[in-house]
């Protein structure tokens, strides 16, 4: 009878301890679940980063020179860009042919994907359209 005793004792003991070390375990699990978001928070790049990732990898896909980024936006799938791009110099320098590329890049800013969207000369301004056209 003295073993079903100590039995008895040690699993209202054990129980009693898991139930203490059960808050300590949520605390932790918590913990591991914040530090995974900062992770990942941490892991994506900053839109300066994203600019600079993404003109430098437009240029070397094409082989033409970036010169400025005229449109920025963080989407669900990552982040989408217009990239105005050198296509043909000429003198003058007003004469020169540029390009907008829509650019498409994931959540760490490699890049996924491009299109031109619109070729212009480098001295013209976009037409002004009126009545919604």
């Amino acid at each position: 009878m003295a073993n079903t005793k100590n039995t008895s004792e040690t699993k209202t003991s054990r129980s009693s301890q898991e139930d203490d070390s059960a808050p300590e375990r949520s605390e932790r699990s918590t913990r591991d679940t914040r530090r995974d978001e900062d992770d990942t928070v941490a892991d994506r790049p900053s839109p300066m980063e994203v600019l600079r990732q993404a003109r430098a990898q437009l240029a070397e896909l094409t082989g033409m020179t970036a010169e400025s980024v005229s449109s920025f936006t963080q989407t669900e799938d990552g982040w989408s860009l217009e990239v105005e791009v050198l296509e043909l110099e000429r003198v003058p320098d007003t004469m020169s042919l540029m390009a907008s590329y829509e650019v498409e890049l994931d959540p760490q800013g490699q890049l996924t994907g491009y299109r031109r969207v619109r070729r212009y000369e480098r001295g013209r301004a976009d037409a002004h359209r009126r009545g919604g056209r």
